[in-house]
């Protein structure tokens, strides 16, 4: 059943003054101060350039006001969908993945693109021949701050990645659930599996791996960007983005923490990728980009540990095109929530970092 609420719109970030000016891929978290941070990839010249940073902004008033964005990454290479949630206390953790260096000085197109937008970036680009040997390869990081986001710690490699990262688990410990990077041996499919941490995101060991879905025609590459979250039992709710049929969602559930998971189960549900957040009424509720018309935002809510699905819930329906999603919710105070996404603003020619806030 598809519902509307009460909304809210606004706008973190927005930009229009620059070749970098277009921004993507937001995730939102909240400190056991009350304190909302968003971290997103901006200051890009496009959907896929070399040239993204994660940036973060801070709201000390539940999300009506945003700090001027700060810059937590810039490496040579294209730091994106960033994610963030909090470890206790004021202390965060990022993560973000880059493309390998190849995808941007093998894409003739691309290569050509940037240089007429912006002729001055011909000499930066040809730097990208010269990176030191261990700076191409691309991958999966994260990095942990003591201090509500000023200063962060060293740079930790993962073999997986997903768009909203790892969460925190009622006993402390972390789990991610992530497709396995194109950096590793290419005789293998890119699987999606666990992994888990218990100091903070220093050292990892892997759990369990995600079965392929028992459909016809189905493989690994239709299956990316996926988030989960823990139940007040334990259980384990993942969501997946699937491309068969169409653009999709895959449920996936596990008992023991991670270590085996259900064979996953198509929704029906037109848009993702997903993000699960539990609420404290006990409902569970996934947040998606739909990039069919009509454009926008959208969230899907269970009342039953994700046995059923029943409400679909319309955030926005006025995006102009596509390009638009990877929505993240939070929990304030009052039990509202607040997504945050990224789409275009009216008629502007990139997207910008937008939130709304709504209630079940």
């Amino acid at each position: 059943m598809e519902k509307r609420t009460a909304f809210e719109h606004g706008i973190i970030y927005r930009n229009t003054d620059t070749f970098f000016r277009y921004n993507g891929w937001a995730s939102v978290c909240k400190d056991d101060e009350g304190t909302l941070y968003t971290v997103w990839s901006g200051a890009r010249a496009r959907h896929v350039c070399p040239f993204g940073k994660t940036l973060m902004s801070k709201s000390t008033d539940g999300g009506r006001r945003w700090s001027v964005p700060m810059i937590i990454n810039d490496t040579w290479l294209d730091d994106r969908d960033a994610g963030v949630i909090c470890l206790g206390g004021k202390k965060l953790l990022v993560s973000w993945f880059t493309h390998p260096v190849e995808s941007y000085l093998g894409n003739e197109w691309l290569h050509d693109y940037i240089i007429k937008s912006w002729p001055g970036s011909a000499s930066a680009l040809a730097e990208y021949e010269n990176l030191p040997e261990d700076m191409p390869r691309g991958g999966s990081n994260i990095r942990v701050s003591d201090a509500d986001g000023i200063g962060w710690g060293e740079q930790i490699w993962m073999p997986i990645s997903a768009p909203h990262g790892p969460i925190l688990r009622r006993d402390g410990s972390l789990l991610y659930l992530g497709k396995e990077m194109w950096c590793h041996d290419k005789s293998t499919p890119d699987v999606i599996y666990a992994m888990e941490s218990r100091d903070e995101g220093k050292t990892w060991t892997e759990l369990g791996r995600v079965p392929l879905p028992e459909m016809e025609g189905i493989t690994w590459d239709h299956l990316h960007e996926p988030h989960v979250a823990e139940l007040p039992d334990g259980t384990l709710i993942g969501m997946i983005r699937g491309h068969h049929p169409g653009f999709t969602l895959y449920q996936t559930v596990s008992h023991d923490g991670g270590k085996t998971w259900s064979v996953p189960v198509h929704l029906g549900v037109n848009g993702a990728p997903p993000h699960v957040l539990v609420h404290s009424s006990g409902a569970i509720v996934t947040t998606f980009g739909r990039r069919e018309e009509p454009f926008g935002e959208r969230a899907i809510v269970s009342y039953d540990g994700g046995r059923t699905w029943p409400d679909e819930y319309i955030l926005r329906d006025d995006a102009p095109n596509g390009d638009l999603g990877y929505p993240a919710t939070v929990e304030l105070a009052d039990g509202s929530l607040l997504t945050v996404y990224y789409q275009v603003n009216g008629e502007d020619e990139f997207p910008s970092v937008m939130y709304t806030k709504w209630t079940l």
